[in-house]
């Protein structure tokens, strides 16, 4: 891509190209005017979410013979990737594994750095060098802020550039998380996601799934938000700032049953205190924002039910014979996203023969 020469310096120093605003980073991780690396929620805009949804849909139909199974392992069968998860994590984990088998895409893992030359010293940075010798895509979930993005902007400079996921990093954001989220609401709702309000609950402060979700909201008509939580994990206020910019209708209430009644899709998290510092989730009351079997009777006939899982006790087990309940699609449908997503980004999507049914 053309690139002026004050970018190119700002982008040889990783100290001044972090502090860039998304927008300006975006054409960095693209790559012939698509995705290349997936890290922020923005990087979706309608046409390439609904073209995903397809993809999806169509990988879906397809692998349902051995026929067709075959096809879509065939599509990546000379690709490998290594899944870099060293934070917790069984979903993400094994929906991205499972994606990669999809399209034939081989796979290595670490998920343990006590197991790794990073036990000996290796700087996290090596690592990913070390890692892009032998694949042609990083996949990771990191604890550390922003470390995700910087392993992208380092294998960018590289002479072997190989596209980097993000699968969660720190409290920043999920883009795929995101993703599946959109689709699950566009399956729900027969692909039409405009107009509705969305009502997002528990921990929203330090929860990086509900701000990626709340980012990919720009990209739709007359949404509304509702903010439901304990004030002290209120929403911060750089998402808020983005709400307004992009004139997205949003309100904040601590009241659980009353933001409830009015959503169409009621986003359920749990707290997230792998992020205390001082033991501050303990000192919240967290019991009036679980949703119980009694909750049933007071939201939307037709409203669904989500949460990007594990749960604790924010959702009643007895809610999950509710055919509102979303979940555990919710789930199952991370897995399809993310090999149309793969498919994508190494540009074998026109190899599909893609549906346009939501």
């Amino acid at each position: 891509m053309e690139r002026t020469k004050e970018m190119t310096v700002i982008e040889k120093d990783w100290g001044k190209f972090v502090s860039l605003p998304i927008s300006d980073k975006l054409k960095y991780f693209s790559k012939n005017s698509r995705i290349y690396d997936c890290l922020f929620a923005q990087q979706f805009d309608r046409e390439i979410l609904e073209y995903l949804f397809r993809i999806s849909n169509t990988l879906r139909r397809i692998t349902k013979t051995k026929e067709g199974m075959n096809f879509a392992s065939s599509l990546l069968d000379h690709k490998r990737a290594i899944l870099y998860f060293v934070q917790p994590s069984t979903r993400t984990f094994l929906s991205f594994l499972n994606a990669c088998h999809i399209l034939g895409i081989k796979t290595s893992e670490i998920r343990d750095t006590s197991i790794s030359s990073e036990y000996k010293g290796e700087s996290p940075e090596d690592s990913i060098r070390t890692f892009s010798s032998y694949v042609d895509l990083i996949i990771m979930r990191h604890p550390t802020p922003n470390f995700v993005e910087k392993s992208a902007w380092l294998m960018n400079r590289t002479k072997r550039p190989v596209p980097v996921i993000n699968a969660g990093s720190s409290k920043d954001q999920h883009p795929t998380q995101a993703l599946l989220d959109i689709y699950t609401l566009y399956r729900s709702f027969n692909g039409e996601i405009d107009g509705k309000t969305i009502a997002m609950v528990g921990d929203l402060k330090r929860g990086r799934t509900v701000r990626s979700l709340s980012y990919l909201m720009k990209n739709y008509k007359n949404m509304k938000l509702i903010y439901i939580s304990p004030k002290e994990f209120a929403m911060e206020k750089d998402i808020i700032d983005f709400l307004k910019k992009n004139n997205i209708s949003y309100y904040e209430t601590t009241d659980f049953e009353e933001g409830i009644k009015e959503a169409d899709a009621i986003y359920m998290t749990r707290i997230q205190d792998e992020h205390d510092k001082n033991g501050e989730s303990k000192k919240v009351d967290y019991s009036g924002y679980c949703f119980k079997e009694k909750h049933l009777k007071i939201i939307k006939k037709d409203a669904i039910i989500m949460h990007p899982l594990p749960r604790r006790d924010e959702i009643d087990v007895k809610v999950d014979d509710d055919p509102r309940a979303m979940y555990w699609r919710q789930e199952r449908n991370g897995m399809w996203v993310r090999a149309a997503l793969m498919a994508y980004i190494f540009n074998v999507d026109s190899k599909i023969h893609i549906e346009n049914n939501p």
